[in-house]
């Protein structure tokens, strides 16, 4: 099985997800575990199977290939946020160790579907290190810029330089702001959603600004994101190809943006799947082979 990406907006050939009916499980499962993963409300579980499948239909629109993951008893709710457990680099799979403790399950059961398919894993990230797939954004081939935060420590970024020194680099180290709480969830792609090699959407209220000052010397457009649509995700999108790309519906603001720099846009409603949870399309989504 071909794998592979040196890019976040290069076309999707093939993706990884996780259906909710194999992630939730059951409205009762969802009960017992919702409060403990800090999530902001009870998902309802069957409006989370039909927003699922709308966005599964977008996805179909223009990516021919795509995976699901099994369900696992060493996984809970955050498993259908599937970006997380692992980073896709150009020369295969680096498996993460999640700095949310009741994520960590969630690596060794994306293994198993990587090897039993072929796809070549460098190694994981193992010890005192932490590494989530939402803190690494890949910025063409060769370059790397990676969240430092709670969620991604400085051993963790360690162990990713020595899986990709043969082909990384340069990797621009973010530092993050501080969550506000166990319920807070900050990425470093919760600040920055690249839509094409030139362009991408921010939030560069809490971005460092030595980072946007990177961004904008290789000649990256930043389209700013607001307060109030920072809140409901807009700065979350999934670029499918350079210029086309899935967003939170409910973020008027920032989709003209996008649109008035000639990018197409397609919304889904995520109350139960994005919301609730904390997690965009980026999020719901790892795509395993990006090429032109």
């Amino acid at each position: 099985m071909k794998a592979g990406c040196t890019s976040e907006v290069d076309p999707i050939k093939s993706i990884l997800l996780k259906h909710p009916r194999d992630a939730f499980i059951s409205q009762l499962n969802i009960a017992s575990q919702w409060k403990k993963l800090h999530y902001r409300e009870c998902p309802d579980y069957d409006k989370a199977l039909e927003e699922y499948e709308h966005f599964l239909s977008l996805l179909k629109e223009d990516i021919r290939e795509i995976h699901f993951l099994p369900q696992s008893g060493r996984t809970g709710l955050d498993s259908i946020y599937v970006h997380d457990p692992m980073v896709m680099t150009g020369k295969g799979a680096v498996l993460c160790r999640m700095g949310k403790p009741l994520r960590r399950g969630e690596p060794e059961a994306m293994d198993e579907f990587l090897r039993h398919r072929g796809i070549p894993v460098l190694g994981e990230i193992s010890g005192t290190g932490k590494l989530e797939g939402g803190d690494v954004v890949l910025f063409d081939e060769g370059i790397i810029a990676v969240g430092k935060g709670s969620r991604t420590n400085d051993e963790g970024i360690r162990q990713l330089k020595v899986l990709t020194k043969d082909f990384v680099h340069e990797l621009f180290v973010v530092p993050l702001p501080p969550e506000k709480g166990p319920g807070d969830v900050l990425h470093l792609m919760s600040l920055i959603s690249p839509v094409d090699h030139d362009l991408a959407v921010v939030y560069s209220h809490l971005l460092h600004p030595s980072f946007r000052q990177w961004l904008v010397g290789r000649g990256i457009s930043l389209i700013e994101v607001s307060d109030e649509e920072y809140a409901t995700m807009a700065c979350n999108v999934l670029a499918v190809a350079p210029r086309k790309c899935i967003m939170l519906a409910g973020n008027s603001r920032t989709r003209m943006m996008l649109e008035e720099r000639g990018v197409e846009v397609k919304e889904y409603k995520g109350d139960e799947i994005s919301v609730k949870g904390a997690g965009g399309p980026t999020c719901l989504t790892r795509p395993l082979l990006r090429a032109e």
